[in-house]
């Protein structure tokens, strides 16, 4: 019961006896500081002015009194004026970036290390966040690179055999600001009925809400170049499989060896894993390596990776694409599929508020099936846009929107989805299969 309300019941005449009455809660302080309930039996009488007692609050060395719970000491203000008060965890100072949400119901810490996410404040739909912590095993890059994250509950503890530290520590040693206790339900809404909004998330009080909101008024995402801030900076090789406790469809998969030039515009760790899983031997090359260096190299096929931001804002990767599409068979995932569309003369343009989640439901034309997929862009290709001869190969259910192509003439295949996630939880996998098959037929003719 609560104590308030047990005094008040206390005060009425059925509560005036001196018979045997069961105490009100009393509140105990703890040595984590959380204040805890217990209570005991008596047969004395109560006196009702006494029955609630409480500690008092401690003092800190300045005098202050402090309070045994956290309050509220960020702020997110978006650029429409509304102004959200929560509390911050991880990092703390000011940043800026462009706030989408997620719909996934796992899997944050491969959502944290996405490059695809890079300039973005990514708002989980899911309420309850962090309870399994983080582990070294499920990072798909080599750092955090989104601009903060926005959860409507941290779990206080942390329960799986594979965590190595809580969600708090972990983007604080990253320096990416966090905030809780948010209203994430009003602020999804809002940015459905409004499209993303640049937002700006700051622990300083020194700092106004119209100092913040003028910063987010003067702070751009479209038509910048993020490819370049997140891309490797050298060719290397990867020859990491998927781990054989996670590994899955082993059928039909071929034991000949096929070279992949990789270029990463953002490329997630999985797809990689996946790729040597089916057999494929991979160099992966920054954004900017040249076409030429590539032809030299004489793989057996091409991908361009995921990653984030504005495809029409990085023009030398659209020139890249154009010049090897056509030499070798090519599968490009996510950014690489917008690049591609540009390459065949294609346009792409800014969703209202993109795809970010990992239930989304795309349309197989080719295979007549429906594959539940992980998704994460803001842009999308025009398939009026497109020449004749491509071929629309996958439609995002929820609006309609092209999710995959193909074009037999010039070897090359493409997805707006990830192929690597599992939410289905293998349904889009096989297309690594397809691009093996895709090599092995160009290797014999």
């Amino acid at each position: 019961m609560h104590p308030i309300l047990f005094i008040k019941l206390l005060n009425t005449p059925c509560w005036r006896s001196k018979s045997s009455l069961l105490s009100p809660f009393r509140l105990k302080k703890n040595t984590s500081t959380t204040m805890a309930l217990s209570y005991t039996t008596t047969t004395s009488s109560v006196d009702s002015a006494a029955v609630l007692r409480i500690p008092p609050t401690p003092k800190s060395n300045s005098g202050l009194v402090e309070r045994p719970w956290k309050v509220a000491d960020a702020r997110l203000v978006l650029e429409d004026g509304s102004v959200w008060k929560a509390k911050s965890f991880g990092a703390s100072g000011t940043q800026v970036g462009e706030v989408v949400f997620n719909t996934s119901l796992t899997g944050y810490q491969e959502i944290l290390t996405d490059p695809s996410y890079a300039g973005q404040f990514v708002l989980m739909t899911n309420p309850h966040i962090g309870n399994t912590g983080v582990n070294f095993d499920d990072e798909e890059s080599r750092q955090c690179f989104l601009a903060g994250l926005v959860i409507r509950s941290l779990s206080i503890s942390t329960s799986n055999y594979r965590c190595t530290q809580t969600l708090g520590d972990y983007l604080a040693e990253r320096n990416i600001m966090g905030i809780y206790d948010v209203d994430t339900r009003a602020i999804t809404r809002r940015l459905r009925e409004d499209g993303s909004l640049i937002g700006v998330l700051s622990t300083e009080k020194s700092k106004s809400d119209d100092e913040l909101l003028q910063m987010s008024h003067s702070w751009e995402i479209v038509g910048i170049d993020l490819i370049s801030g997140v891309s490797c900076t050298s060719p290397y090789e990867w020859v990491d499989k998927t781990g054989s406790e996670w590994d899955f469809n082993f059928n039909g998969r071929d034991k000949e060896t096929f070279h992949v030039v990789a270029y990463d515009f953002g490329i997630k760790q999985n797809i990689l894993r996946r790729l040597a899983s089916y057999g494929c031997k991979i160099t992966v090359v920054p954004a900017t390596w040249p076409a030429s260096e590539t032809l030299k190299m004489k793989p057996d096929g091409v991908l361009f990776s995921n990653g984030p931001g504005d495809p029409s804002a990085v023009p030398y990767a659209v020139n890249t694409v154009k010049e090897i599409i056509g030499k070798f068979p090519v599968f490009g995932i996510c950014m690489g599929h917008q690049l591609l569309g540009q390459a065949l003369g294609g346009k792409t343009f800014k969703m209202k508020f993109g795809h970010h989640g990992g239930n989304h439901p795309v349309r197989n034309i080719r295979k007549g099936c429906v594959e539940i997929s992980a998704q994460n862009h803001n842009y999308a290709v025009d398939p009026a846009s497109l020449p004749d001869g491509v071929e629309v190969t996958h439609i995002n259910l929820n609006d309609g929107s092209c999710a995959g192509l193909a074009y037999g003439k010039l070897k090359l295949m493409s997805l707006q989805y990830h192929p690597e996630a599992s939410p289905g939880p293998h349904d889009s996998d096989p297309v690594f299969g397809e691009f093996v098959q895709l090599m092995k037929q160009e290797k014999s003719t």
